[in-house]
């Protein structure tokens, strides 16, 4: 096994640099996150489809803390029947999507911001009020999701990595339409 590397992580920001070179082993990690990951969501999803039917309204109405500064907000959407009605089915559709997306490193980014996004809404309904909420479980998955999608997880050892590279009009897909490096990586 090779332990050189040819990696560097640099970023400078309101006049704070940072800088450092990740191990070898570091590749390796990402696509481990990125499947363990993709494997909790998807396995989320898969549950809420197999299993009992799913009804968020239950955690709307029930699960959401009343010092939570959505709790008005989700008892109004769980009290309207159509919205429910779709959030039922959205929910674990996106989880089954997401999951997928992780795991074969398709779309990543695109699929790694609706899992923060998903996380993100889930850690505010269970917001409490206290500073301890920053450790909250949801709230570090919404920063693992968006830490694969920083990274480019997609494209070490993912389909991101193809899909870029795919010709179109003899130019690759990402030259040809530039907006699509927003949502592959």
């Amino acid at each position: 096994m090779s332990t050189n590397t040819r990696n560097q992580l640099e970023s400078q920001y309101a006049g704070i640099s940072l800088e450092g070179t990740p191990h070898a082993l570091s590749a390796w990690f990402v696509v481990a996150l990125r499947f363990l990951l993709g494997g909790m969501i998807l396995f989320a999803g898969i549950g809420k489809v197999t299993g009992e039917p799913f009804d968020a309204s239950g955690f709307l109405v029930h699960g959401v803390d009343p010092a939570s500064p959505v709790s008005g907000l989700y008892a109004a959407m769980a009290g309207n029947a159509a919205l429910m009605e779709i959030i039922n089915v959205v929910v674990p559709a996106t989880q089954l999507l997401i999951g997928v997306a992780l795991i074969f490193g398709g779309f990543l980014r695109l699929a790694a911001l609706g899992g923060a996004l998903q996380m993100t809404l889930f850690y505010l309904g269970g917001w409490e009020g206290d500073v301890l909420a920053l450790f909250d479980s949801t709230l570090i998955y919404a920063v693992l999701f968006l830490a694969l999608a920083a990274f480019g997880a997609g494209r070490i050892l993912g389909a991101d990595r193809y899909i870029e590279q795919l010709r179109v009009g003899g130019q690759t897909l990402v030259e040809t339409y530039p907006k699509l490096r927003y949502i592959l990586g």
